[in-house]
C-alpha cells in the first residue's frame, strides 16, 4: 500500500469527518482516478512526434498511454476525422497515488517561479484540472532525450459533491494551493 493511501485511511478521513460532520465513513470523499492528457497537434504531419509524446507519458505515468484520434474533420487545421492527435492515460489505485505523490512532492516544486496552483480550477462537481506547461518538471524525464517541450493536462476526479470538499481533500493530500 502506498504512503498516501495509508495517510488517507487514517489522517485524512478523520480530518474530513470532523470538518464536514459526516455521519458515515463512506461519505468521506476520495480520489477516484487521475487522467493525464497530452495533445500533440504536430502529429498530423509527423508520426515520430506522437511516438516521442507516448514514450514521455509512459515514463511519467508508469502505464502505456492510449492514442486519441480526432472526432471531427476541421479544414482550418488540415485535420481529418480519425487522425491521431494526442495520447492519454487513466490512473487508478496504487499507480494513481504514486503519481499524485510524485506530482505534489517532486514535480510541482520544480516549476519555475512556483507560487502554488490555482484554487479556482474546480468544475463545480469536485473535480480538479491542472495544466502543466512542460514535461521536464518530472524527474524521470531526461533533458537530453527530449526533442520538444510539451505540456499536459492532469485531471483529478474525486467523489466529492462540492468544490469546497474537493479543495479540502486535495489540501489534505498536500496540494500546494495559492493563498
Amino acid at each position: 500500500m502506498s504512503r498516501l493511501k495509508e495517510i488517507y485511511n487514517t489522517e485524512i478521513m478523520s480530518a474530513m469527518t470532523q470538518k464536514f460532520n459526516y455521519k458515515n465513513q463512506l461519505q468521506v470523499p476520495k480520489i477516484e482516478k487521475i487522467v493525464i492528457n497530452m495533445g500533440v497537434g504536430e502529429a498530423k504531419d509527423n508520426a515520430k512526434v506522437l511516438e516521442s509524446a507516448v514514450s514521455d507519458m509512459q515514463t511519467v505515468s508508469g502505464q502505456k498511454p492510449v492514442i486519441t484520434k480526432a472526432k471531427k474533420s476541421v479544414a482550418a487545421f488540415k485535420l481529418r476525422e480519425g487522425m491521431p492527435i494526442g495520447c492519454k492515460v487513466t490512473l487508478r489505485g496504487k499507480k494513481m497515488y504514486e503519481f499524485l505523490d510524485r506530482l505534489v512532492n517532486l514535480a510541482l516544486p520544480r516549476v519555475r517561479d512556483f507560487r502554488g496552483i490555482s484554487a479556482t480550477a474546480f468544475d463545480g462537481r469536485g473535480n480538479y484540472a491542472l495544466g502543466i506547461k512542460e514535461q521536464l518538471i518530472f524527474p524521470e524525464i531526461e533533458y537530453d532525450k527530449i526533442d520538444k517541450v510539451r505540456g499536459m493536462d492532469v485531471i483529478i476526479v474525486t467523489t466529492a459533491q462540492t468544490d469546497e470538499e474537493a479543495r479540502e481533500l486535495l489540501t489534505q493530500f498536500g496540494m500546494p494551493f495559492q493563498k
